[in-house]
């Protein structure tokens, strides 16, 4: 079998210029390569098995995106490029690269009048009548009004060839073509096209797509909503129901239909193989997809794509791989701040536009210009004697900026949404998708500039009109307080609008009725909705667990949105100005190239069920002999098997075997070179090039040398000592007192030094109970180890070693961020601070306010520096802390006199003793400098820094490759045991006579995420005694997870659940608890979902209240409420097909679910 298993180097090495191909046309199970000349093509693409680089990098003889981040972490940026992709960021394009539809128009006027499902038609015809010899790719090419690209026709023709492909382009860049070639070829051969999306929005997008192409009886939809046409030779479906129904022809249990003349599946959007809750399906279908079937697998630009088409070349047959770097519309990118539009990167897109540095930002927020703009450095340099404020200015401009005033430079830089909006509009960069990563910042983004009208008085009259169809249509579906906003042209768009809505959003935008989308990131994921610009209005975004920086895939996949092809020449990304990152920050994600994908393979409950279950009980009978034998389920010996066919394990075996080499490799050369640099080898070659005399007397001050700088680290750690025994009685004092200010000082990784007021909290070890104090005391990082010094003649352990081992205590600052530190890091203590007195009768203390605030969140500390007396940490602050920040003095407001920081005679006399042991070692360099051998021995000492160089990069590379291995776990098996076991003891399946129990039974035929709890939910009988309303509100507990209340919101009304429901609950609530005691015996950690918190919304509307009574005064988003009452139906349609059910459970669950399947919540299938 063809396969790619021979590969002889994964994606994380990087090619030489020697070793890189540019163009292979056929891969078969000999490798064929075959070097072609150049193409002189618009199109940079790449038919081979070398990684997809990152789509910042133009010279195709550049290393690769690891050696980019490399490059990156060694602050040299010279060697940045900006890659095929996005190489016209400087605002020039070559006049070869210019290809639009224009220019391949078809002159005949009766093919124009052609739909395109005629064409297909005629193509249909032929193959008919002459054979499937007529189905080429110019015959596939000729049905669109246009040349197709080079990456889309090479890819039909791996297709046509009968190989499975693998498909890596950037987004926007016409990859469903590709599909759609496809889906005409199998059509016209009598074949079928399953289609998989991974969100059924998507799923219904494709539909109505496939359906203008190839006519509405054609093609089918298939997603847990909706069943429209499923016989069709075209079928689109989600991931998930493939999977499922792949489960028949590799397990033994799951209800449903297999695969039935199925000859091409399409995986759209494969990259979400990566994503950690939902990339097992992606691989399971691979798995499990048997092998006569063609696989399309269509992604968007990722590092390693030949690793993925080499594992399903070894597990699934002949696959080839098409990549390009080439976007039809090429972007430019900007960079918005207060006052301008800037372009981010340089003319030739190589670097960052020095106009965006913090320091030229700081100089224009002054009012000052630099020299470079004023004239030339000459003349600047003749008024320098004069005037010492342009020398002043130039001096600073070359400094590194402290993290406050970093912290300064970006708050006074921030724009306004009016003003981005503006400069978008001057420059006729709209229409635009704004993304915004929550929903309160989208709906305020609306209201802020809803005043502001972006539309004509036409414009604004279709609007109206558009909505008053839509309001007569779906009048439920009216989202009320985005109207406004919509008729000036500007609208949200996220999870918590009705599915109706956003598709009534999304087609004002594609008629340019709306110019501004405010949107969270979902929409970046495949929908197809092109503006004319993407705005990014940040680079990180806040998560459960903090603020999280966007990586290089998720910035791309939104920044992708922008240009329409046909429409726009270029596309325009902008990334806005926030206090926590500016254009730095940018460019350093933009050029750290795009991530690899990795295995997310997990095992599950139906996973398991499906793969080992074979015979079934016979009803009635207790007896294994009675048992109806269907057939005989895989032993586990076979289940591995399949198994340890995940993309993990394929890692595993073929990539981190390589890696393992490169690092032992690595290690090997790095411990020669610190061999090269140790004080014996630099004596040794000191000795050889220097003569007699002048080698004895360096080495014999290079020894003094040594002696007198571990007396000087002595005395230093001696006055840090003192320090501490100084500062640990007066923070006790404040334990129970008020809030002192205090002033912590630290050195950053560029050697700045940093000094941040910020008011005293307490010590770590105080905080009973607290989430901080358990992380301190358990977490390895945070350990710290009793120091001491040397004794003095005269002086006693317990004088010297008393009251210095450090503490951590815990601060607010004045830039919103906690920090954790020790003794180490604080510079002085204020006298004047917060009183801890409650502002009104009955509230808490400020101290109480403080901590609660410090435990309301999962804090993830980042360590800012480090020493051996404790390290320094700090972590962002909430917007609640916000105003508690604000109100600590910056430094200048503090005065010297204020301090209460005032040491002992002994500390100052330990200060006076480091500072002359300083000046010794000083001096003594010098004394060394004057020696008559020191020119020759200097270049010694240049080498070894230049070794000590090469060993930081080395070091670097190791840390890239071990996080890579890392991230590279052999996966699924041992899981796969663990699940077996939970599913033996309950008796759902007998794993050593696969003898499969009726719980078992069910729980292979479910969709959900703990299929074995939600069957033994549904299998218990006291589910019978509920009417239907009550048995959606029960279901509903089990699919509520993620749902929440919004609290920002005005309106705090939810219904409650009967008391009839929150009895079942309660008693299903012992049994999960059990059940989650068994799951941790083995442990197995998947989620038992049981929540009551909105069973009685559910409950209400499967009684028949009206939705707009249901949301009245709602403290539900309305797309939160129409998902949960989706996934109730869901569930509760599941239950007249389940196996082993009461008949009287399915009656009243399809009576439950034709109640609550009304408009607008019948109309959420999309």
């Amino acid at each position: 079998m063809s396969t790619l298993s021979t590969l002889s180097l994964p994606s994380i090495f990087p090619p030489t210029k020697h070793s890189r191909f540019t163009y292979f046309r056929s891969i078969s199970q000999s490798l064929p390569f075959r070097r072609c000349n150049p193409i002189l093509s618009p199109l940079s693409f790449r038919f081979s098995f070398k990684p997809c680089r990152s789509p910042f990098s133009a010279d195709p003889q550049l290393s690769d995106a690891d050696e980019e981040e490399l490059e990156d972490e060694e602050g040299d940026d010279g060697d940045y490029e900006v890659a095929d992709e996005y190489e016209d960021v400087s605002g020039e394009r070559s006049d070869d690269v210019q290809q639009s539809e224009d220019e391949f128009s078809v002159d005949s006027s009766n093919r124009q009048k052609e739909s395109t499902w005629q064409r297909v038609e005629k193509i249909c015809d032929l193959v008919k009548e002459f054979g499937e010899e007529m189905i080429d790719v110019d015959a596939l090419a000729d049905i669109y009004d246009f040349r197709i690209d080079k990456f889309q026709r090479m890819a039909v023709e791996a297709f046509l060839g009968g190989s499975s492909v693998v498909v890596s382009a950037p987004t926007s860049s016409g990859k469903t073509l590709i599909a759609e070639a496809a889906a005409v070829a199998t059509v016209a051969r009598r074949r079928r096209l399953f289609y998989t999306t991974p969100l059924k929005a998507l799923s219904n997008q494709k539909f109505r797509q496939f359906r203008e192409t190839f006519g509405d009886n054609n093609v089918g939809l298939l997603t847990g909503d909706s069943a429209v046409n499923k016989d069709t030779q075209i079928l689109v479906l989600t991931t998930e129901i493939l999977r499922n129904m792949l489960y028949n022809s590799v397990g033994m249990t799951s209800s449903g239909n297999g695969l039935f003349h199925v000859d091409v599946i399409v995986l759209d959007e494969v990259h979400y193989l990566s994503d950690i809750s939902r990339g097992t399906v992606w691989e399971e279908i691979v798995i499990y997809c048997p092998k006569e079937v063609q696989l399309i697998c269509l992604s968007a630009t990722v590092a390693n794509p030949d690793e993925l088409a080499g594992w399903i070349g070894q597990i699934h047959g002949k696959t080839e791989l098409v990549t390009s770097s080439w976007r039809p519309v090429p972007l430019t990118w900007n960079f918005s701040t207060k006052t301008s539009l800037f372009p981010l990167l340089n003319e030739k897109g190589t670097h960052m536009n020095r106009k965006l540095s913090l320091n030229y930002l700081q100089l224009s927020a002054s009012g000052i210009n630099s020299y470079r703009d004023d004239g030339s450095r000459r003349r600047n340099s003749r008024r320098r004697g004069r005037n010492g404020t342009v020398d002043s200015i130039v001096g600073m401009s070359g400094q590194p900026l402290s993290k406050n005033d970093k912290n300064m430079v970006r708050r006074s830089q921030v724009p306004q949404i009016v003003d981005t909006l503006w400069h978008l509009k001057a420059k006729d960069m709209l229409p635009a998708i704004w993304f915004i990563f929550n929903r309160r910042g989208c709906d305020a983004a609306v209201q802020y500039v809803e005043d502001c009208s972006l539309l004509d008085e036409c414009e604004m009259c279709e609007v109206e009109l558009a909505l008053k169809k839509f309001r007569l249509q779906y009048p439920d579906a009216v989202r009320e307080t985005a109207v406004k906003g919509l008729i000036r042209g500007v609208a949200a768009h996220h999870a918590g609008c009705l599915p109706l809505w956003k598709s009534f959003v999304e087609e004002l935008f594609q008629r340019g009725l709306v110019k501004v989308v405010f949107a969270t990131e979902t929409l970046a994921a495949g929908i197809n909705m092109p503006a004319r610009t993407a705005v990014i209005s940040s680079l990180s975004k806040r998560i459960s667990t903090g603020r999280i920086q966007l990586s290089p895939n998720e910035l791309l996949q939104m920044a992708g949105r922008a240009g329409r092809r046909g429409i726009d020449e270029r596309g325009h990304v902008v990334i806005v100005q926030t206090p926590y990152e500016g254009a730095e920050e940018c460019c350093k994600v933009l050029f750290s190239g795009v991530e690899p994908l990795v295995s997310q393979f997990t095992a599950s409950y139906g996973m398991v069920l499906n793969l080992l279950g074979g015979a079934k009980v016979t009803h009635g009978s207790s007896e294994l002999d009675e048992t109806n034998t269907l057939q005989a389920g895989r032993t586990l010996e076979e289940a591995r098997k399949l198994v340890e066919q995940s993309f993990g394990n394929y890692l595993g075996s073929n990539v981190m075997l390589a890696a393992k080499e490169e690092l032992a490799t690595i290690h090997k050369e790095i411990e020669t070179l610190t061999y090269e640099i140790s004080d014996d080898a630099i004596d040794r070659k000191s000795r050889e090039l220097l003569a007699e005399v002048a080698y004895k007397e360096i080495a014999d001050l290079q020894q003094e040398l040594r002696t007198e700088k571990r007396l000087r680290t002595e005395l230093r750690r001696r006055m840090e000592l003192k320090r501490f025994s100084a500062l640990k009685p007066l923070l006790e004092d404040f334990e129970n007192g008020h809030l002192p200010f205090i002033c912590l000082q630290y050195k950053d990784s560029e050697g700045v030094e940093n000094f941040v007021p910020a008011v005293y909290l307490a010590k770590v070890e105080s905080l009973v109970g607290s989430k901080l104090k358990n992380m301190v005391l358990v977490d390895d990082s945070f350990a710290l180890s009793r120091a001491g010094t040397e004794l003095d003649a005269g002086e006693s352990e317990s004088d010297t070693l008393q009251d210095v081992e450090p503490t951590y205590y815990v601060a607010l600052g004045s830039d919103n961020s906690w920090y954790l530190f020790t003794e180490k890091w604080i510079k002085t203590v204020y006298r004047s601070g917060f009183p801890d007195v409650a502002l009104t009768q009955g509230e808490a203390l400020p101290r109480e306010i403080m901590r609660s605030l410090l435990e309301k969140e999962e804090l993830q500390w980042e360590k800012l520096a480090d020493s051996e007396l404790g390290g320094l940490w700090s972590v962002e602050g909430s917007l609640e802390t916000w105003s508690w920040s604000l109100n600590v003095p910056v430094l200048s407001s503090l005065w010297e006199s204020d301090e209460m920081l005032h040491m002992s005679q002994e500390y100052i006399e330990s200060v006076e003793h480091y500072k002359e042991q300083r000046n010794k070692v000083s001096h003594l360099k010098k004394k060394i400098a004057r020696t008559e051998g020191f020119q020759e021995y200097k270049k010694i000492l240049d080498k070894a820094k230049f070794t000590e160089e090469k060993i930081k990069r080395l070091k670097t590379r190791s840390n890239h490759l071990i996080n890579r291995m890392e991230k590279i776990e052999p996966s699924g098996w041992k899981e796969f045991l663990q699940i077996s076991n939970v599913i033996h003891e309950t008796r759902a399946l007998d794993v050593n006579t696969h003898v499969i129990f009726p719980l078992g039974e069910t729980a292979a035929a479910i969709r959900g995420e703990n299929e074995l709890w939600l069957a033994m939910v549904l299998r218990n009988k006291i589910l019978l005694e509920l009417k239907p309303a009550q048995l959606a509100a029960v279901c509903a507990s089990l699919v509520s997870e993620g749902i929440k209340v919004r609290t920002w919101k005005n309106n705090t009304y939810i219904y409650e659940a009967s008391s009839t429901v929150l009895n079942v609950i309660s008693l299903l609530d012992e049994q999960r608890n059990s059940f989650l005691q068994l799951q941790e015996k083995h442990e197995v950690e998947i989620p038992c979902c049981l929540d009551s918190q909105f069973s009685g919304m559910v409950e209400a509307w499967a009684s028949g209240l009206s939705w707009r009574e249901l949301m009245m005064d709602c403290a539900m988003d309305e797309g939160d409420l129409g998902r949960l009452l989706r996934r109730t139906i869901d569930l509760l349609a599941q239950i007249p097909k389940l196996p082993d059910i009461h008949p009287l459970l399915q009656k009243n669950a399809k009576s439950a679910s034709d109640v609550m399947d009304r408009p607008p919540i019948s109309e959420l299938a999309g």
